[in-house]
């Protein structure tokens, strides 16, 4: 779905919510109350867990939180949050760069977050970037990495008119999706697969062989527990993608700066293999909320 798309059907549920008086992201209708922050996710488990411990963490700093989680894809949530229906949302400093400039060529972690600061939409800013980082990755299998002799994008691109291809739908039109795939490697695949964001039906669907390849996200667990590639990009198709609080600058009071600032500090990528790993385990009972208020404690926030 493109991003005209997505805001027109994001519209349609506004408008058939607000004709029934309720807010479509969950909270009252009118705004957010002075003095409340409404933090929102996307709709992936990792997002959803970093939603959470920011909340957590203004909670415990005395602000009054509403969490509105799962909203959607990228092209949603950011009109929620140009409009006011949201204020913060954890997100990925190059996909959102790229969001809002589909022209830019920064890749570079420290160049993609100075061109956030000046090209976030006024009213909008990103407090410090963590040290997290998140990518969407080409993987494949071992099997067929081994077959097509295929360790980065580049040597799977001759093979590329052969094979399915599988991702969020979204992956079809955003700049590093396919069109950046063909742009940069001459890669086109016989055809697309439209699945989940990095979830379940994405490592389905590359594990029983309905695609040869997928998009997933490189702090998913499930790549290294199943040995799976991920193949190298060395055309930089995908910018760095660090974990970075994005925020209605009129929500965001020194304290606020301050507490968020705290959590980015903390924040690894190997934290977020673990956070990823801990709520795939079903066994182990862990939820969002449990995961993220262990994770505070640790790191004495």
């Amino acid at each position: 779905m493109n991003r005209t798309l997505a805001v027109l059907a994001g519209a349609l549920v506004l408008i058939t919510t607000a004709c029934s008086g309720s807010d479509p992201l969950g909270g009252s209708s009118g705004g957010s109350a002075a003095g409340t922050i409404r933090v929102g996710s996307a709709n992936f488990s990792e997002n959803r867990l970093l939603g959470e411990i920011y909340a957590q963490a203004l909670e415990a700093d005395g602000v009054t939180v509403e969490r509105q989680f799962g909203i959607g894809s990228r092209e949603i949530y950011f009109s929620a949050l140009e409009d006011g229906s949201i204020d913060l949302i954890p997100e990925y400093t190059g996909n959102l760069l790229q969001e809002i400039d589909q022209e830019t060529t920064a890749t570079a972690a420290d160049e993609v977050y100075a061109q956030l600061q000046q090209k976030l939409p006024a009213g909008l800013i990103v407090l410090e970037q963590s040290a997290a980082e998140n990518k969407d990755a080409v993987v494949v299998t071992a099997e067929t990495a081994q077959q097509l002799n295929a360790r980065s994008i580049a040597d799977l691109a001759p093979s590329c008119g052969q094979l399915v291809f599988g991702g969020p739908p979204e992956f079809a039109e955003r700049p590093y999706g396919l069109p950046g795939l063909e742009r940069l490697y001459g890669c086109t695949f016989a055809d697309f697969r439209a699945l989940d964001a990095g979830g379940p039906l994405t490592v389905t669907a590359l594990a029983d062989g309905t695609v040869a390849a997928a998009d997933l996200f490189t702090t998913d667990p499930t790549i290294a527990d199943r040995g799976w590639v991920v193949l190298e990009d060395p055309k930089d198709n995908f910018a760095a993608q660090l974990v970075v609080p994005l925020i209605n600058e009129a929500k965001a009071t020194e304290d606020v700066r301050r507490t968020l600032n705290a959590v980015s500090a903390k924040l690894t990528t190997a934290g977020l293999v673990d956070f990823n790993r801990q709520l795939a385990d079903a066994a182990g009972g862990n939820t969002v909320e449990s995961v993220a208020t262990a994770w505070l404690a640790a790191n004495g926030l």
